[in-house]
């Protein structure tokens, strides 16, 4: 079932996501060379509590952690540990709030000192992928409009999508209808409705787009041992065009 939200209810879910993007801005001084995953998972949990909400990821299935940190060839859901960081290494951080009973996730890729200009190239393409796919989550557009957008920017620049991993509807619950894929064709789905709450997260790779999930049942890698960016913003659909809830002036009352 895709659920559309009321005004205050998409109020709510941007406050959630304020965080998450406070969140993501705020470890971009921390991340850096000698510093462990698990330390950064404990200032983004510490300042999520700080801004009264909860990680939603911990405990989530078992998930032990406030943070998904995926280092290099890890595409998503690695576990925070005493692994340090690396000058030319990617991390990949997803972080998820709840707060007042409604949930926001968000993603975002940062280098570890100096990356050489193809994973730079690849960070830039996937995130201009992701603003891309937002740009046609309009009303009155198919779902696949989104996926299609995303697919056709990675491709084009030498790069491949993820296809085992989706983004999401988002509300009261972390992961909600509809699957979101990241490639497709234009014009299948879903009609794109106002008040829909979208997690729109592209995985992209430097080689090609096969995954694999590793003994500890939780971080999914490249098969093939290349370097791998996501990004993810989520957003509400409106008569106006979409809206990144991150960015949108909270207005609960």
């Amino acid at each position: 079932m895709i659920y559309l939200r009321s005004d205050r209810e998409v109020d709510l879910i941007a406050e959630s996501n304020r965080i998450n993007y406070e969140t993501l801005m705020m470890l971009k001084e921390h991340v850096k060379p000698g510093v462990t995953t698990e330390k950064l998972d404990k200032i983004a949990e510490d300042y999520i509590k700080s801004r009264d909400a909860e990680p939603a990821f911990k405990g989530y299935r078992g998930f032990p952690s406030t943070l998904c940190t995926s280092i290099n060839e890890e595409v998503v859901h690695g576990i925070p540990s005493d692994r340090k960081l690396k000058n030319g290494d990617i991390l990949s951080v997803d972080v998820g709030v709840e707060k007042e009973g409604y949930f926001g996730d968000a993603a975002y890729t940062y280098k570890v000192g100096e990356v050489d200009k193809e994973v730079e190239k690849l960070l830039d393409v996937t995130q201009n992928s992701l603003y891309k796919g937002i740009e046609k989550a309009t009303e009155g557009k198919n779902l696949s409009d989104i996926g299609s957008k995303v697919q056709d920017t990675v491709e084009e620049n030498g790069f491949s999508v993820v296809r085992e991993l989706v983004g999401h509807g988002i509300g009261r619950n972390l992961h909600e209808d509809p699957e979101i894929p990241n490639f497709g064709t234009p014009g299948e789905g879903p009609k794109l409705k106002k008040g829909m709450c979208l997690a729109i997260e592209p995985m992209v790779n430097l080689g090609g787009y096969e995954v694999e999930t590793l003994d500890d049942g939780w971080t999914v890698v490249a098969k093939d041992g290349s370097k791998s960016a996501h990004f993810e913003h989520t957003i509400t659909i409106t008569e106006n065009g979409p809206i990144i809830l991150a960015d949108k002036k909270i207005k609960v009352k």
